[in-house]
C-alpha cells in the first residue's frame, strides 16, 4: 500500500515527502477533532479494566 502511495504522488522526493507530512497531518487532524470525539461518546470509561 506505501509502495503504490509514493509511486502515484507526483514530483521529487523532496516534495513526494512534504505531501506525505501534509496528508499525515491532515489525518491526525481529522482524527483528534472529530473521530476519537464521535468514538468517545460509545465508550463507557468505568467499565475500563486494567490488570497489573
Amino acid at each position: 500500500m506505501y509502495a503504490a502511495l509514493w509511486r502515484i504522488l507526483p514530483g521529487p522526493i523532496w516534495l513526494r515527502i512534504v505531501i506525505l507530512v501534509v496528508l499525515l497531518a491532515v489525518v491526525l487532524t481529522v482524527l483528534v477533532m472529530w473521530i476519537f470525539p464521535w468514538l468517545n461518546g460509545f465508550i463507557n470509561v468505568s467499565d475500563v479494566t486494567v490488570k497489573a
